[in-house]
């Protein structure tokens, strides 16, 4: 593989449905040499498929999980207010049980989000949480 095949297999990676003509105006190179390349990175496996990404695929917020809180005495309302104003915060739920609340989290790595933990969890009136990453949605 050459720098050629780089910037190739590059721009089909920013539009996998572009025509061999654009490929090949983007390259600088004819269509024919486009054409050659392609079947070539696709029979030496350099290429081994093609794709489709949807629009959960590529979100702003690639790393998401649900935090749940427990929070100390009245102090829920002011937990809500500060949460709501996170920008990471996509949800707060109320609920029921051992929890009081749930933060729904969105961020685009996992260090913006360990950071967003660190920060609730240093709110006054959060006594304990527990957070779980969404891996897959299936529906």
């Amino acid at each position: 593989m050459d720098e050629m095949d780089g910037r190739l297999i590059g721009a089909l990676r920013r539009n996998g449905r572009a025509s061999l003509s654009d490929l090949a105006a983007d390259l600088g190179v004819t269509r024919s040499t486009v054409r050659a390349r392609l079947d070539r990175l696709v029979a030496g496996g350099e290429i081994a498929g093609f794709t489709v990404l949807t629009r959960s695929d590529v979100r702003p917020d690639a790393v998401r999980g649900f935090m749940m809180l427990e929070i100390a005495g009245r102090g829920a309302e002011k937990i809500v207010k500060r949460l709501t104003s996170m920008p990471e915060v996509l949800a707060v739920h109320s609920t029921n049980g051992t929890w009081d609340m749930i933060a729904e989290i969105g961020t685009d790595t996992l260090e913006a989000f360990d950071q967003v933990l660190f920060a609730i969890r240093r709110l006054e009136g959060v006594t304990r949480s527990e957070t779980s990453l969404l891996l897959s949605t299936r529906r």
